[in-house]
């Protein structure tokens, strides 16, 4: 139940449309507006239905509790005059039609402005203030000359902050229209009418998003018939800040190219400004904290616009028109440089200062669009030394910033796709393949594949105009396991345990937003370029997947690795960027930031929570805990490698009984173990339980770890127990220490397990299989196995190590063997095989593993459709092979594209089953 106050009875019905994603009827005689009320409202001008009604309320009940909600309302003193006014239908369109005596409909459209007649602010109103519009022809009136056409069009998609409503301006002058246009929560709405080539415009109507430029993703269009749009030049109206909200957020970009040509000439009034911007680009989703995007609701609220700013900002026809964060250097954020004494500078000597600690080999603290990074020159190895140690980092790779794509190309290997990647407005992070002797080999060790990524920030590109430095080293300004800073305060308290100098301005970020990073995967036998996310974050959250039918409500927590989290409204799934390893309460404490972020943009109210099935992990327990993000709601416990499959069914939209290869580092089983991977059926929508499922052993269950996704170490008895053989001497690898005994002892401690590891066997043979060096010294996060893959010229198969094909029992198949392939690997070892022989045969084998079964799966069920999902397919050569085999054995494979393989896209699924296990009929 609602009080009808603010916007009257027609928010109320809007409200409650939206939420429920169903058409309201409501039965225009039975509204129970007073003769004395109408009059007045006549003589206004206005709609009843859009004024406020202290003391109303309107109640949405159960059709079989009608009769007796009408009764109790009508024993009460002030609800004798209650009445049933409409019903809610199945129609999945969220309208509101009003019906009269004769069963005719029309559409009550929603308030758009100032609820007065005539008001330049608000010409949706008609003569008489009724924003009804027909939902069938347009009635002819006589105010209409011949030919004239009215139509009220809604534009659905990215079209905040986008320059759309200056598109649409210019367009209409173009055709000579007449009308008005206006950005709502639930997208941007307009009317135009002409009294010439009907025709015409009616073909532009349907049809803008080609004359759109690539930040407005316009995902739909509607146009409704308005019949007579008030005459006059056409006009912006302010935007209306009522309703559910249901337009996309946009995304944080990079300088546009007028921007940076604005920026590199010496007469312009923003040269060299750092925070340069227009309706085409600048910062969006991470200075966001209301909806509609306007400058109030944003970061900028508290920086007054000059008179020159205001001007562009009121222009329609400039390209600063309502771009809210537009500045100059006498209004707008100033730019500041600390050393560790505390010395500060601001504007370009700020910028010049930085540039030179980078130049000297020093390590510097910049603050760019969604928090700071660490930034050195990655031409100087000392320098790149010198952040290694400070930030502790051994060897996991670095990111690199270049000045252009000329230098790029310098670094590494470019196909045009990688090209158009590179230069897209989202300028991710793009795994490609590095060039020889480019940089030092400390940037990226060991490692075939380079990050390399284009300037995103407007400082980012005077930094590197600067004399010899034309490529950063651009890695997240964090200390080492904890989230990166993106406030002032919470920089200069840590980062200067790292850097000599931070680089930073006074404009707030609202929500920290990391780098996205991205890898273009290309094969003989696939059509197109295979786009894939390792992390999905700056420049591509927080744009919702559509699941193509219609979900519950609900907030999903993640894992524990590489998290994020989801809310869900209608048919669209908003995943948040990425937010990293919850091994910390500052990490935890943005992840439930993050939830709360997207929940009040959207105006979002979850009925479910769901989390993994995990005990330990943190998402787990905020969700069951009463101060945690599940307060209130249903909760919904779903298994790791379910939501991986759920995932990728969901983004694909696949339907029916599906197969998935599910391979993770660990996944809690529902037996209560720790499974590794699994092959598992399930019918879509996904429900409760796989149908079938065969697990793969654990990493975790084999190998102790302080990474629970590192790869299994075979044990030495079980290797060496071969009749007829001797005791078998393996290399030592190389990097082993004697710490690794410690932290095995130490984490085969009881009630010492990591989550996700089981008790690894007595600690004595724990501490010889370290001191025999089958365990590496040291595991720093992903290596080139996770991030990578074998190198891109060697994807295609070899020869293949011995696995068994698992056997099937009583109309099941079984776990696969590794112990055969483990035992070749070791032969392959001690007869000294080159390392990179030995991977390609493994994974050959795991390939032909994965197709043995899944046509062995075929043959027993019939199902030809095939998901691919989990972290260990972020394996190029794993991916690529299975994905293209099976395709040639006659599958339907699918596999991520819009989310990360990896944990960062686990929450999707975990929307997707609590949907279909709390929804009746799914």
């Amino acid at each position: 139940m609602r009080d009808v106050t603010r916007g009257g009875l027609t928010a109320v019905l809007h409200e409650y449309a939206g939420k429920l994603g169903r058409t309201i009827r409501v039965d225009t005689p039975s509204l129970p507006i007073q003769h004395e009320t109408a009059m007045a409202a006549d003589m206004l001008g206005i709609n009843p239905l859009h004024c406020a009604n202290e003391g109303c309320l309107a109640v949405f009940v159960d059709p079989a509790a009608e009769a007796d909600v009408l009764a109790a309302l009508r024993s009460l003193p002030y609800g004798e005059h209650a009445v049933t006014i409409g019903e809610i239908s199945e129609d999945p369109e969220a309208l509101v039609l009003l019906r009269d005596a004769d069963g005719r409909e029309t559409q009550l459209e929603e308030l758009l402005g100032p609820n007065c007649p005539g008001s330049a602010e608000d010409p949706t109103q008609e003569t008489r203030g009724i924003t009804m519009s027909t939902v069938t022809s347009p009635p002819a009136t006589a105010s209409s000359p011949p030919g004239t056409e009215g139509w009220r069009l809604r534009v659905t998609g990215v079209v905040q902050g986008v320059g759309y409503r200056p598109f649409v301006y210019k367009l209409a002058r173009e055709l000579g229209l007449s009308g008005w246009s206006a950005t709502t929560p639930k997208g941007s709405r307009g009317g135009v009418r002409s009294g010439r080539r009907p025709g015409r415009v009616r073909r532009r109507s349907e049809g803008p998003r080609a004359r759109t430029r690539p930040r407005r993703r316009c995902r739909g269009d509607q146009g409704l018939p308005a019949g007579s749009v008030p005459a006059g030049p056409f006009t912006i109206v302010h935007s209306a800040h009522s309703g559910i909200r249901t337009a996309l957020l946009p995304a944080d970009t990079h300088v546009c190219g007028d921007c940076q040509g604005e920026l590199r000439d010496p007469g312009d009034r923003r040269h060299r400004y750092p925070f340069i911007n227009c309706t085409n680009c600048g910062p969006r989703y991470s200075i966001i904290q209301d909806l509609p995007y306007d400058r109030p609701a944003t970061t900028m609220a508290s920086f007054t616009m000059c008179a020159a700013c205001k001007a562009e900002y009121e222009d329609p026809l400039d390209r600063r028109y309502h771009a809210q964060p537009n500045a100059c250097p006498d209004c707008g954020p100033r730019l500041l440089l600390t050393d560790r004494e505390g010395r500060t500078t601001e504007g370009d000597t700020a910028l010049r200062g930085a540039a030179q600690v980078l130049a000297d080999g020093g390590i510097v603290a910049v603050k760019s669009v969604g928090g700071f990074h660490l930034a050195v020159d990655a031409t100087q190895p000392g320098a790149v030394a010198l952040l290694r140690r400070r930030k502790r980092r051994d060897s996991k790779p670095f990111a690199v910033m270049v000045r252009d794509l000329a230098t790029a190309q310098r670094l590494a290997v470019l196909s045009e796709d990688e090209i158009d990647v590179l230069r897209s407005p989202a300028r991710p992070i793009l795994l490609a393949r590095k060039q020889p002797d480019a940089l030092p080999e400390s940037v990226a060790p060991r490692n075939p594949n380079l990050g390399i990524m284009l300037p995103s920030a407007p400082h980012h590109h005077p930094l590197l105009d600067e004399p010899g430095l034309e490529a950063l080293v651009m890695t997240s300004g964090n200390i080492s396991g904890y989230p990166i800073a993106y406030r002032n305060e919470e920089a200069l308290e840590q980062l200067f345990e790292i850097a000599d100098v931070i680089l930073y301005h006074d404009r707030d970020i609202e929500i920290r937003v990391d780098d996205s990073v991205v890898r273009l995967s290309v094969h003989d036998a696939l059509d197109a370029p295979l786009l894939q996310f390792v992390r999905r974050a700056r420049g591509y959250a927080p744009y919702p997947v559509d699941v193509g039918r219609e979900v519950v409500p609900a907030v999903a927590l993640g894992a524990e690795l590489k998290t994020t989290v989801a809310l869900s409204h209608g048919s669209k799934v908003f995943l948040s960027q990425h937010i990293g390893d919850l091994k910390n309460d500052e990490t935890f404490a943005s992840h439930r930031r993050t939830a709360r972020h997207l929940a009040r943009l959207y105006a979002l109210e979850p009925r479910l929570t769901a989390h993994d099935l995990h005990p330990q992990f943190r998402s787990t327990r905020a969700a069951l805990d009463e101060d945690g993000a599940g307060t209130g709601r249903t909760v919904v416990e779903v298994q790791h490698h379910h939501a991986h499959m759920a995932s990728c069914m969901a983004e694909n939209h696949v339907t029916g009984t599906t197969l998935g290869v599910i391979f993770d580092g660990f996944g809690y089983g529902e037996d209560g173990t720790v499974w590794g991977g699994e092959f598992s059926s399930a019918t879509t929508p996904p429900t409760g339980a796989s149908d079938a499922s065969a697990g793969c052993p654990s990493s975790a269950a084999t190998r102790p770890s302080a990474n629970p996704s590192a790869p299994a170490t075979p044990r030495p008895r079980r290797l060496r127990r071969r009749p007829g053989e001797g005791r078998r001497r393996l290399p030592r690898p190389r990097g082993t220490r004697r710490a690794a005994a410690a932290r095995v002892r130490h984490h085969g401690r009881p009630g010492r397990q990591l989550p996700g590891h089981l008790q690894h066997g007595p600690p004595l043979r724990r501490r010889r299989r370290a001191r025999r060096g089958l365990l590496p010294g040291r595991v720093r996060g992903p290596g080139p196995h996770r991030t990578g893959g074998p190198a891109r010229p060697r994807l295609r198969p070899g020869d293949r190590l011995p696995l068994r094909r698992p056997r099937a029992r009583g109309g099941r198949s079984r776990r696969g063997r590794p112990r055969p392939v483990i035992r070749a690997m070791a032969d392959d070892l001690a007869a000294g095989l080159p390392a990179d022989r030995i991977s390609r045969r493994f994974h050959t084998a795991v390939v032909e593993m994965v197709r043995d079964r899944c046509r062995a799966f075929r043959e027993e069920t019939g199902v030809r459709q095939v998901v691919l999902s989990g972290g260990v397919f972020l394996n190029e050569f794993l991916l690529l092979n299975c994905l293209t085999g099976l395709t040639a054995d006659g599958f339907d494979t699918y596999v991520h594209r819009q989310v990360p393989t990896n944990d960062g896209g686990i929450a999707l699924g975990q929307v997707m089953v609590a949907d279909a296990r709390t929804s009746p009929g799914k």
